[in-house]
């Protein structure tokens, strides 16, 4: 946990200047933005308060502001809105990180059809260039900038597929995924592989369709086969938390 507080800190600490847009009508826009992309980097974890108050300070507007920003995050399944708490950052169970990686699996092999299609070789040479900045990021444990930019990757991929709403989709999907690695991460593994996003860019420039989805569903399967999700389920079960309590009597009895 101190690892991944001091790896915050860092990550916090070379953040570029950000600074709101002139016009008024995109100061929201910006500020989801920069709100999402803390969710993205895991610069803000699961379950983090979302204050109004010191978030309104913070980007220099009203709490109306915020407050419709954080329904926008909301909608996007990135933060929930609680009775009698306010805003959290969400935090996910086993069963919806399954979900999450089962929906990605299903959403990203249409992307990879409709790519294969609309391709162009611009696009191809921005997709190695994201990876290979992905994998700087990553040899250079800039652990922000590589979970930011291996997310950019899919969403690249999607925006290649040209269709707006199957990439709004994955865009919060993508989000959910980072929540999830954040929480149920194997200490040592990097859940994503510069790699095998490199094989798949190859078979989309080949245009090798059914390659590239083989390629996609290997890849997520090994980034949810990463995560600690047997553990947690374990962890859940009262009988296996406490299996060394010794009661002295096999039987139940209620005090």
């Amino acid at each position: 946990m101190n690892a991944q507080s001091n790896n915050s800190s860092n990550n916090i600490a070379s953040l570029p200047t950000s600074a709101p847009p002139s016009s008024k009508g995109s100061v929201q826009s910006w500020i989801y933005d920069q709100i999402f992309a803390a969710i993205l980097e895991q610069r803000l974890a699961p379950d983090t308060k979302l204050a109004e108050d010191t978030l309104g300070e913070i980007f220099g507007v009203s709490r109306t502001v915020i407050r419709a920003v954080l329904q926008r995050l909301s909608h996007d399944d990135v933060v929930e809105i609680r009775p009698n708490r306010g805003a959290v950052v969400a935090s996910l169970t086993v069963d919806e990180v399954r979900d999450v990686f089962e929906a990605r699996r299903v959403i990203e092999n249409g992307a990879i059809d409709l790519a294969c299609k609309r391709r162009k070789k611009s696009d191809v040479a921005n997709l190695k260039a994201l990876v290979e900045s992905e994998q700087e990021a990553f040899e250079g444990n800039d652990r922000g900038a590589w979970i930011r930019l291996s997310g950019e990757f899919h969403l690249a991929l999607a925006g290649i597929a040209g269709n707006k709403a199957l990439e709004d989709t994955l865009r919060a999907l993508v989000s959910r995924t980072s929540l999830a690695i954040s929480q149920y991460e194997t200490p040592g593994q990097s859940a994503c592989s510069q790699q095998d996003h490199f094989a798949i860019i190859d078979a989309i420039d080949a245009g090798d369709m059914k390659s590239a989805q083989q390629e996609m569903t290997r890849h997520l399967a090994e980034c949810e086969a990463k995560l600690d999700l047997d553990e947690q389920e374990k962890g859940t079960d009262l009988r296996t938390i406490f299996s060394n309590i010794r009661t002295g009597n096999d039987k139940s009895e209620t005090l």
